[in-house]
């Protein structure tokens, strides 16, 4: 009976040890996610930092209702796309799983 113990602490143990690898990956994962997003919103500041100096340098008759409806479908295409990558990633990780 101590040889069917044994074996049960090794088997539970085993597990854990996959759980633990699993979450490494994932840690792993959402590491270089991070990494990806930062430099996304790093080029997007330096984007709008240039559109809003371009803006100012134009004469008053800018059509700025134009220009925030422009924002705002850039804003929507760039949450699509976000939304795309996280499905796709998703996908990944299942097909990873599996």
């Amino acid at each position: 009976q101590s040889e069917k113990e044994l074996q049960n602490t090794v088997k539970q143990q085993e597990e854990k040890m996959l759980q633990l690898i699993d979450k490494s990956g994932e840690v792993t994962m959402l590491k270089g996610e991070v990494f990806h997003l930062r430099r996304s919103l790093q080029r997007a500041e330096s984007e709008a930092k240039v559109l809003w100096e371009e803006v100012r340098g134009q004469e008053p008759k800018v059509d700025t209702a134009y220009i925030h409806e422009r924002v705002l479908l850039q804003q929507q295409v760039d949450k699509l796309r976000l939304l795309l990558l996280e499905r796709e990633e998703e996908k990944q990780m299942l097909c990873d799983k599996y």
